[in-house]
C-alpha cells in the first residue's frame, strides 16, 4: 500500500542505520522473543514489522520456515545480508502491518519485536497478526512501554515533531498491558505477559545517547529535520533529551529500558 503516511514511514525506517542499533542496542531482544514463543525447526513462522531480522534471523536459525515482512525495503536488503552472513534461510517480504500479503491462518506463530508497535492504526495491525495466525497458533509482542525509557523518548520529543495525521495512535501504547489486551480481545488465550528491562551500557558519555541516537534512529533523526531552520527549538530538543537520558542514567552510567512481553495463543474458531 502507497499513502502518503506510509511513504513518510518508509523514509523515516530508512534514514539513519537501524541495523546499527539493532545490533548495538537491542542484540538480545530478538532471541528472547523467539524463546518466548517456543519457536522451533519446521514452525511457520512470521516476524511482523521485522526490522533488519532481529527476530527473524535468530528464528531461523532455530529451524523454522520464517518469512520476515517489513514496509521499508532498505531494511529488509540490510536484513537479508545480515542473514546471509549468519548462514540463516529466510524469506524477506515487503508488506505492511495494516494489510498482510498472506492468507488467514497461514502461520504457527506471528511475532513481532519493537516492530509493529509503530503501525498507526493499532486495532487494523492487531486484527491483521490474528487473521494470519493459525487457531492454536502463537502470537508473540515485544514492545516498549509508555512509562519506559523509550516511551518517555516519544513523549519528550512529542512538541517537537510534527502534528501526527489523524487517528494515528502512539506507539508505546502497545506496552500497555490493557491496551494489548484490548486489541486482541477474545480472539486469543493462554495470555502471558511480562514486564521486563534491558540493560543498555553503550552510553559512556553524559551526551552519548543523544548523539548516538541523532546519526542512527529514523524517528529521532526525523524530529531534529523538522527543526533543521529552527537552531532554538533544536537546542531545546538537545536540552530535553539530555535530560531524558540523566533521568534513567545510573551512577556507573548504564540505563534499565523497560518493556511489556506478551504471549498468547489463537483461539479456535
Amino acid at each position: 500500500m502507497t499513502t502518503p503516511l506510509k511513504d513518510r514511514h518508509r523514509a523515516i525506517w530508512a534514514s539513519g542505520d537501524y541495523a546499527t542499533v539493532a545490533a548495538d542496542i537491542i542484540p538480545s531482544l530478538g532471541p528472547l522473543l523467539v524463546e518466548a514463543c517456543g519457536i522451533g525447526p519446521r514452525q511457520r513462522v512470521l516476524d511482523v514489522a521485522a526490522g533488519t531480522g532481529n527476530a527473524a534471523i535468530p528464528a531461523a536459525l532455530t529451524g523454522a520456515d520464517v518469512t520476515a515482512s517489513d514496509l521499508t525495503p532498505a531494511l529488509l536488503e540490510t536484513g537479508e545480508r545480515l542473514a546471509g552472513a549468519r548462514g540463516a534461510k529466510l524469506t524477506w517480504a515487503e508488506a505492511d502491518a495494516e494489510a498482510l500479503p498472506f492468507a488467514d491462518g497461514e502461520y504457527d506463530c506471528v511475532l513481532s519485536c519493537v516492530g509493529v508497535m509503530f503501525a498507526p492504526s493499532h486495532q487494523v495491525a492487531a486484527d491483521e497478526l490474528v487473521r494470519v495466525c493459525r487457531p492454536g497458533g502463537t502470537i508473540g509482542l515485544l514492545s516498549w512501554t509508555p512509562a519506559g525509557f523509550i516511551g518517555q523518548l516519544f513523549a519528550v520529543m512529542k512538541p517537537f515533531a510534527p502534528v501526527p495525521p489523524p487517528g494515528a495512535q502512539p506507539a508505546p501504547l502497545w506496552g500497555d498491558e490493557a491496551h494489548v489486551r484490548t486489541l486482541l480481545g477474545d480472539r486469543v488465550t493462554d495470555v502471558t505477559v511480562r514486564t521486563q528491562r534491558l540493560r543498555v551500557e553503550a552510553f559512556a558519555a553524559a551526551d552519548g545517547f543523544r548523539e548516538y541516537f541523532k546519526r542512527n534512529y529514523g524517528p529521532t533523526l526525523a524530529v531534529y529535520r523538522a527543526l533543521q531552520d529552527d537552531p532554538a527549538r533544536t537546542a531545546e530538543l538537545d536540552a530535553a533529551l539530555d535530560a531524558l537520558a540523566a533521568r534513567f542514567r545510573a551512577a556507573d552510567g548504564s540505563m534499565d529500558w523497560e518493556y511489556l512481553l506478551v504471549t498468547a495463543a489463537r483461539a479456535d474458531g
